[in-house]
């Protein structure tokens, strides 16, 4: 049952008068349930509850804090068709979506349970005279998560960000995303169930809804917080790490925000196989109606007849595909705007876009090409749209390509698409792309994102607030801790996986 209310540690509340609803995008209209949105002093509870519980809890053994995770997983999984009903009445995305989504966040809390069985994963390190220096990775403290609009479950409330930073021994206050606030309230209540079934410390977790803005911003200048995660547009993102490095005592804020992934594929590749791969991206600009951050929104090429060709085919292929809902009005509203930003720069055209009339809230899939020399002088081209849009650059030749490549913002991935003939000639787009995303991905797409120790989520500045580290896999869970040594201890003060 939802509630509408707030998690502040294991109590209920709804004091507030501002109330809201979450929408069915595909009805087009309000759910039934009314969410209340946090006041001042449930943010000051549910904050002071998080900083004393994180006295105890970064304690906790990580065995004990491994039998909660998993009970978390468990207690997500036995909400079942409930919890696969509302998320599909608040985002409009099909049954086998929900049911993906679940299992990887599922997957992802069994992942850091198994992960923090042991005491590996904190480095501990011993070095100097006589063994005096000890060293391992410790908990930041309470940490606010921002909930994602386009994944209500693996990027939100039991999502990657919770589930590492629980993980690493530090409590969690997620600021529910409005759009979803009925299926974080579910997936809360089962994280308040795991605590109480494995007695961890009161404040552990909250949940907290809101709206607006307002919330957001209090949490993040809240003095015992002590670090973000967010998922979410550019603006959001740097609003947030804005706001956090304003303070008095400044905080991290881990931030995975926009990024159009440019695709290049070589001529050698348009030869050998132009119709499977206008095929292949079609399929892939239009997954999950194109809200996925790993989007490829941007395609390059060296100009030739098969480039031509390809375009043309990925722009048929692309607007022959069935449209679909999007999440919400406002990212439906959003996507039409910034798609006729594109492309009314000069230059731009219109290859092809899905035709016929279409119920609220869907997307017409769309396809554009302009020249590498537009392109190149023109910023406004670079920007992500949001959804099944993708920009084909006709480029002169190489040196042009690599050019535009160097003058990218960062982003999440880099796609090159080539024959085994090509690779020696590969090394100086390796290189260029290299510094400017995450992850390069050779003769695939890079929608999907496999949660394991190798993954690389994140890029330069703008992909995200600091490329150092990663919001998928193990490797998450470091953005929560922090090197502290002990010198000259002696052997009965210190951790026992320190001795």
């Amino acid at each position: 049952m939802i509630t509408g209310k707030n998690y502040i540690g294991s109590t209920l509340s709804a004091t507030g008068a501002v109330t809201y609803q979450t929408l069915n995008p595909k009805l087009n209209t309000p759910n039934a349930t009314s969410f209340t949105e946090a006041t001042s002093e449930e943010i000051d509870l549910a904050v002071a509850l998080a900083s004393k519980a994180f006295e105890t809890y970064q304690s906790i053994s990580g065995e004990k804090r491994s039998t909660f995770l998993h009970a978390i997983a468990d207690e997500i999984e036995a909400l079942g068709d409930t919890l696969i009903e509302t998320y599909m009445s608040e985002t409009g995305l099909p049954e086998g979506r929900a049911k993906g989504e679940r299992g990887r966040t599922l997957g992802q809390l069994r992942m850091f349970g198994d992960l923090i069985k042991t005491e590996d994963w904190r480095n501990p390190t011993i070095s100097g005279e006589a063994n005096e220096l000890r060293q391992y990775l410790m908990p930041l403290g309470p940490v606010v998560v921002f909930g994602a609009s386009n994944f209500p479950l693996a990027y939100s409330t039991a999502g990657g960000d919770t589930a590492s930073a629980l993980a690493a021994g530090c409590p969690v206050i997620v600021k529910s995303h409005p759009m979803h606030a009925g299926t974080g309230e579910l997936v809360a209540s089962a994280i308040q169930k795991a605590a109480e079934k494995t007695g961890m410390p009161k404040g552990v977790f909250s949940n907290l809804n809101s709206a607006g803005i307002e919330v957001g911003v209090q949490l993040v200048e809240h003095p015992m917080v002590k670090a973000v995660g967010f998922t979410g547009s550019i603006r959001g993102g740097r609003a947030l790490y804005d706001l956090a490095s304003q303070r008095k005592e400044p905080i991290p804020v881990f931030a995975e925000m926009g990024s159009i992934n440019p695709v290049i594929i070589t001529q050698k590749a348009l030869e050998a196989r132009g119709s499977e791969l206008a095929q292949t991206y079609a399929d892939s600009i239009t997954l999950g109606v194109g809200q996925f951050c790993t989007n490829p929104g941007l395609i390059l090429g060296i100009k030739s007849s098969e480039f031509t060709t390809f375009t043309q085919e990925l722009g048929e292929k692309t607007a022959a595909i069935d449209a679909h809902c999007m999440l919400h009005p406002n990212i439906h509203t959003a996507y039409e705007k910034n798609g006729k930003a594109v492309i009314s720069q000069p230059d731009a055209t219109v290859v092809a876009e899905h035709q016929g009339t279409i119920a609220a809230n869907y997307a017409h899939a769309k396809i554009s090409t302009v020249s590498g020399d537009a392109f190149f002088k023109n910023p406004k081209l670079h920007q992500e749209v949001f959804g099944p849009f993708s920009l084909v650059v006709q480029c002169d030749d190489s040196n042009q390509l690599l050019q535009i490549i160097g003058q990218l913002e960062g982003q999440l991935t880099g796609t090159i698409i080539a024959e085994k003939e090509d690779c020696k000639d590969l090394s100086p787009l390796v290189e260029r792309l290299q510094n400017r995303v995450g992850r390069i991905i050779f003769n695939g797409v890079p929608t999907g994102v496999a949660v394991v120790d190798a993954m690389t989520h994140g890029g330069p500045y703008p992909a995200s607030t600091d490329s150092r580290f990663t919001a998928v896999g193990n490797q998450a869970i470091k953005r929560w801790v922090r090197p502290f040594s002990y010198q000259g201890f002696p052997e009965e003060l210190l951790p026992e996986f320190l001795k």
